[in-house]
């Protein structure tokens, strides 16, 4: 077993004296570690956001032997400048590591600790995004201790950081007894399946998490832990599982658990291999949930006869679903047509998405009809009609559930209604 590394000054562990003793906090091997220097007694004045972010930031790296980061440098004089406006109520503090458009130093694990110092007592800021970087578990670390002493904080943003099981079980520990954090992204952090299990036991004690990402974590059929979560957990609104590795008895079994849950209202099931035998459970359930309200299926395989099921409880029985995205799931123009059938008599089915199926002249007639009569509106679909020789065709549009959920758009604004649907219409803490 690893020794246990040497704490920051005057900073205690995450769980209880008793706790501690058991099992040291969990605190990794590789947290950095700090020397006393005699400047250590001051932290707690300089702590204080009076003389700014930036200069804090600056005296603290110094202080603690730490290179400064000018990517965090330079965010942190944009948070102070705001301050100096009178802007300085509910901040979301951006230091994703993607942009492209300028060359940034991205933040590291030992990074993240100096900022994590600064940020608990900074209560005018309740968002943070450090997707896109290289924080690993000694971020996750002090990301999980940053959400035990940050009370403001509703919006974390962790997505692609190289946190494994380790650093994903910390963070769902410490959310056991937060009551404050209403969106986490893990997305894209390979916590595997050991990682996944602390969440799903996580979701059935939390009481205020309402969006949570786990997709692409390399979670394989998580669905029976996560069936048991959604019978337990009534607060839990959005709920992504994209490459779960989900199968038709996967989505049997979040069925089940959809029968007995009453909050979820947007769920994310893409990029699985969920068949069009999978969708008689789907179809099944959607006759009495009147919670659901979008459903993402895309690059799934329901061919016609999965489409047909849902058309058919879309038609008659259920009133609740807004949006579907069926997008890529080698469905067929009567499969397609079907669903186009269901809008006309179901009026809250305002939303969909099917591009990159297989189209024929009766679909592309279908939604150029549905279109023009203004059934459905040109932003809340992918496709748009045109015509050649007489013919109807249909081209893609950028209009999605999520089209830059994972990406930000280098022209234009990065987020709109029409590219992120799902958000608009089930909004949770942050957008998107």
């Amino acid at each position: 077993m690893a020794a246990q590394p040497p704490r920051p000054v005057g900073e205690r562990s995450m769980g209880s004296p008793r706790e501690a003793d058991r099992a040291p906090a969990r605190s990794p091997a590789w947290a950095p570690t700090q020397a006393r220097t005699p400047g250590a007694a001051l932290v707690g004045q300089r702590e204080s956001p009076e003389s700014g972010l930036q200069e804090h930031y600056s005296n603290l790296c110094m202080e603690k032997s730490q290179k400064i980061n000018p990517f965090i440098l330079r965010i942190l004089q944009e948070v102070d400048e705001e301050i100096k406006k009178g802007l300085a109520a509910g901040i979301t503090l951006n230091i994703a590591g993607n942009n492209r458009l300028v060359p940034v130093e991205r933040v590291t694990g030992e990074d993240f600790w100096i900022l994590s110092r600064i940020l608990k007592n900074c209560l005018y800021i309740n968002g943070l995004d450090v997707g896109y970087n290289l924080l690993s578990d000694v971020g996750a670390y002090y990301a999980a201790k940053l959400v035990q002493k940050q009370l403001n904080l509703i919006y974390l943003n962790l997505m692609f950081n190289d946190i494994g099981p380790e650093g994903g079980e910390l963070i769902a520990k410490v959310l056991h007894k937060n009551q404050t954090l209403k969106y986490l992204r893990m997305t894209g952090n390979k916590i595997e399946n050991k990682g996944g299990m602390f969440f799903a036991a996580m979701l059935q004690i939390n009481s205020s998490l309402e969006k949570l990402d786990l997709g692409d974590c390399d979670l394989e059929e998580s669905t029976v832990h996560i069936g048991r979560m959604l019978k337990e957990n009534h607060c839990l609104v959005v709920l992504h599982m994209c490459k779960h590795d989900i199968k038709n008895s996967g989505i049997q079994q979040l069925c089940d658990a959809l029968y007995l849950n009453s909050s979820l209202r947007y769920l994310d099931v893409s990029c699985n291999k969920i068949t069009h035998d999978g969708m008689v459970y789907l179809a099944d359930v959607l006759k009495s949930n009147t919670t659901l309200e979008v459903i993402d299926l895309s690059f799934n395989r329901i061919e016609n006869a999965g489409a047909n099921y849902l058309s058919e409880t879309l038609t008659s029985h259920n009133r609740s679903l807004k949006a579907l995205s069926v997008v890529s799931n080698n469905i067929e123009g009567e499969g397609l047509v079907a669903l186009s059938q269901s809008m006309k008599t179901n009026l809250t089915f305002s939303h969909i998405y099917i591009w990159g199926n297989k189209f024929d002249e009766a679909t592309c007639v279908a939604y150029s009809d549905l279109i023009q009569m203004g059934r459905l509106k040109p932003d809340n679909t992918d496709v748009e009609p045109f015509v050649v020789d007489g013919r109807v065709y249909l081209a893609e549009v950028s209009n999605g559930l999520k089209k830059h959920y994972y990406w930000t758009s280098t022209s234009g604004e990065s987020y709109d209604h029409s590219s992120n649907a799902g958000f608009a219409l089930v909004p949770v803490g942050q957008q998107p």
